[in-house]
């Protein structure tokens, strides 16, 4: 088991650093829709062993992923991975927004957002008749922003528990469980313009 804590706040170094390299974005994304184990995850990559072993390593080391279960492979102890759960805005960091070193981790984010839509799109994952797809530009004040903010936080805390229901009514019934994606923006829509003032 690693010594570290989870990582909690995208500014920890230990989060800086895991998303600082592309193949433990994409190790990061996969081992967040199930878990695998290093062999698995070089066959899906088309990478070597040794590479992934060493960044699934790095991953766990930093606390990022957790090791699920262990198997028999070919005379070998294979390690099964999963991901631990990933560090979320809080009030506590909201206003740091502004400092430069905190764009590595949104883009990093931003590009793991992307992939997976795209790739849950190529494969006909916004063909299910409630799937949701949309951009709604705002206009708010500070109390608005506040009040959407507070709004947005009550839903994830929903869906969260929502998640919870599901698991255990899937492991009542030994159910096959559907693979869902659950992404939520909110952000100053700042015009490009606006790049570079004071």
């Amino acid at each position: 088991m690693p010594s570290q804590e989870p990582v909690t706040n995208i500014t920890d170094p230990r989060w800086l650093r895991a998303i600082s390299h592309p193949i433990r974005i994409r190790l990061l994304a996969m081992l967040d829709e199930e878990p695998a184990s290093p062999v698995v995850l070089a066959g899906k990559l088309g990478a070597s062993l040794g590479t992934v072993s060493y960044h699934v390593r790095t991953l766990y080391e930093l606390g990022l992923l957790e090791l699920v279960s262990t198997r028999q492979r070919r005379g070998a102890t294979e390690h099964i991975y999963r991901a631990r759960a990933h560090p979320r805005f809080t009030d506590e960091h909201s206003d740091s927004l502004e400092d430069s070193s905190e764009a590595p981790s949104v883009t990093a984010n931003l590009n793991r957002i992307h992939n997976a839509a795209s790739r849950a799109a190529a494969a006909g994952g916004f063909d299910h008749s409630d799937a949701q797809f949309t951009r709604t530009p705002l206009k708010l004040d500070d109390r608005g922003w506040a009040d959407l903010a507070n709004a947005t936080r009550s839903w994830l805390q929903a869906a969260q528990e929502i998640e919870r229901e599901a698991a255990q009514r899937i492991s009542q019934d030994s159910g096959r469980g559907l693979q869902a994606g659950l992404v939520v923006l909110l952000f100053e829509a700042l015009p490009f313009s606006s790049v570079g003032r004071a």
